[in-house]
């Protein structure tokens, strides 16, 4: 059973600071990269920064020198830490994680979601 666990948003004021965590657990055989993606009203869910396995990191433009993702493979989770946050950045972000079984086969999985808010 695949479980993506996530924790960390709330409620915060411009120019504040938030930390996601997602811990991952299921019956894969290896894990490939990890990311967050975040969807606002009316919006497409739109990639926010992603982690590999060796640790490259890709961010989107957005959030270049905000944000900070990193991952802790022996726990399996994926962290975001948000500083500088904008009322822009308010939005529902999601964990997704490739978990790849032993003949290779890729799963993409998501989270159930955590909402940031940021007020101006």
């Amino acid at each position: 059973q695949v479980q993506l666990v996530e924790s960390g948003g709330g409620l915060v004021q411009a120019g504040g600071s938030l930390r996601l965590s997602c811990a991952a657990s299921g019956i894969w055989f290896s894990i490939g990269s990890m990311g967050w993606y975040r969807q606002a009203p009316g919006k497409q869910r739109e990639l926010v920064a992603r982690i590999t396995d060796g640790g490259s990191t890709n961010y989107a433009d957005s959030v270049k020198g905000r944000f900070t993702i990193s991952r802790d493979n022996a726990k399996n989770t994926v962290n975001l830490q948000m500083n500088s946050l904008k009322p822009e950045d308010t939005a529902v972000y999601y964990c997704n994680v490739d978990g790849y079984s032993y003949y290779g086969s890729r799963q993409s999985n998501w989270g159930q979601g955590t909402q940031v808010t940021v007020s101006s």
